[in-house]
């Protein structure tokens, strides 16, 4: 099953997130739905809140050569243990944006821990557009999206085109 994706400007996107305390078979399936929802879009990460779940859970798979087998990687309570000094500048979208774009500023190495679907305690060290992606999908279990790193300027620009393409979907 597909789940909806939230559209900005939506209260539940600025909340923070309840850190998972097990991992349950419900949990499991959110993880699964979240998946199917990112492929479907298409997009390389999604975040609970995205979904309307205020769970810290992300789900990504930066895999993006043609034929390259994928690789989802689902992540509860994920947190970034260290960053590299070294920066990465990479043109961010986001799935609750559609559409809008805009240069970040991330660092370009991140260790990350997490729990997996299992209750498993994870460790990995992701660069390049992983780390680009891992930090952009923590971002939403704080209530941050990548348009609050831009001047206020275009925030509110972005911020106001979807208004407008939320107005347009709800007259159908």
């Amino acid at each position: 099953m597909k789940r909806s994706i939230l559209l900005h400007p939506d209260p539940r996107l600025k909340k923070v997130a309840t850190p998972v305390a097990d991992v349950t078979d419900d949990l499991r399936r959110l993880a699964d739905e979240m998946l199917s929802s990112m492929y479907g879009a298409p997009g390389i990460g999604l975040a609970a809140p995205q979904v309307g779940v205020l769970d810290r859970l992300i789900v990504l798979d930066c895999v993006k050569e043609e034929g390259e087998k994928p690789r989802p990687v689902v992540m509860f309570n994920p947190e970034i243990l260290a960053a590299s000094e070294e920066l990465n500048t990479y043109e961010e979208g986001c799935l609750s944006l559609p559409e809008l774009f805009a240069d970040v500023t991330r660092p370009a190495v991140v260790d990350v821990r997490w729990m997996d679907e299992n209750g498993a305690e994870q460790t990995e060290t992701f660069d390049g557009l992983w780390a680009t992606c891992v930090q952009h999908e923590i971002d939403h279990l704080e209530g941050k999206l990548f348009i609050d790193y831009l001047k206020p300027l275009r925030r509110q620009m972005m911020t106001r085109k979807m208004v407008k393409v939320k107005r347009e979907l709800a007259r159908g």
